[in-house]
């Protein structure tokens, strides 16, 4: 926010989850008094029922991000940052094939579908989390579907809009200790009600807004599965284990600059690095 006011940028959105609507408090939205009057783009896109997608996103963003004139990209959903700025191209589906694969993994699990997968295309099955069911089908869709390794579609390095990228450096317990007080916040803020409310929009059936951090969690609490402790808890493991997957991929990037979050001249380091956008 102080870079986009310093700057007078606009921020673009590049969070997966804050493009839904009505999934507020869970995914930590700005409200209105907290955009501070900095326009905000690409928030409340899609219903909770609709099923995420890179390639939508990506015709979104482009566009909007070459008629700003200071773009401020903000997220952490590393995939949507990568389609909003690199060369990134996606191949065709086939929804006979998809439709196959996705009731193989309902019936079997995602463990098969990623043997079959290092099979297939060793690099694409090395990159993908074996639990990551949705990434293994569409990786091995791709596949049968073009007759080409998933691997090859992966994103590179290669930029088709120029950015400065600046990542923040936090330790890890305390990061750790932010999370779960971050959850509780959710929590007591009403995370629960909230859920509740988007039931009756279809949540529960939404292939990825229904699998959402904390999200996923208290509809398992709804459901009579887990008690409310246990969805909160899970909650925090669960965002824990994402942020450490989510840092290794940015970490992967070494376009990235990191900076202390907690440096007491974060804002004047940052725009620094902003002032030499070819130094990295």
């Amino acid at each position: 926010m102080d870079i986009a006011l310093r700057l007078g940028g606009e921020c673009v959105n590049a969070d997966s989850m804050q493009l839904y609507r009505g999934m507020d408090i869970g995914t930590a939205k700005l409200s209105l008094a907290e955009q501070r009057g900095v326009p905000h783009h690409l928030l409340d896109v899609w219903d909770v029922t609709v099923t995420a997608s890179v390639a939508e996103y990506q015709k979104l963003v482009r566009p909007l991000i070459e008629s700003l004139p200071v773009p401020v990209l903000v997220g952490g959903s590393g995939l949507y940052v990568r389609a909003a700025i690199d060369d990134l191209r996606f191949p065709g589906t086939d929804p006979e094939i998809r439709a196959r694969l996705e009731a193989e993994l309902a019936e079997t699990g995602p463990a098969p579908l990623h043997e079959r997968l290092t099979r297939q295309d060793p690099a694409a099955a090395a990159a993908i989390l074996p639990s990551n069911g949705r990434r293994i089908v569409r990786a091995l869709e791709v596949i049968e579907h073009s007759g080409r390794p998933f691997s090859a579609t992966m994103p590179s390095y290669q930029a088709v809009c120029p950015s400065v990228q600046i990542g923040l450096l936090v330790p890890r317990p305390e990061l750790d200790e932010r999370i779960a007080v971050r959850v509780r916040r959710m929590w007591a803020a009403g995370l629960v009600e909230e859920v509740r409310g988007l039931l009756g929009q279809g949540l529960a059936e939404g292939r990825t807004a229904g699998r959402a951090l904390g999200y996923a969690q208290v509809l398992r609490f709804l459901e009579g599965e887990w008690t409310e402790e246990e969805a909160l808890e899970e909650t925090i493991r669960a965002t824990r284990r994402f942020a450490r997957r989510q840092e290794s991929w940015f970490r992967r990037d070494p376009r990235v600059r990191w900076l202390p979050y907690d440096a007491p001249d974060l804002l004047e380091r940052s725009l620094a690095q902003i002032a030499r956008p070819d130094s990295a």
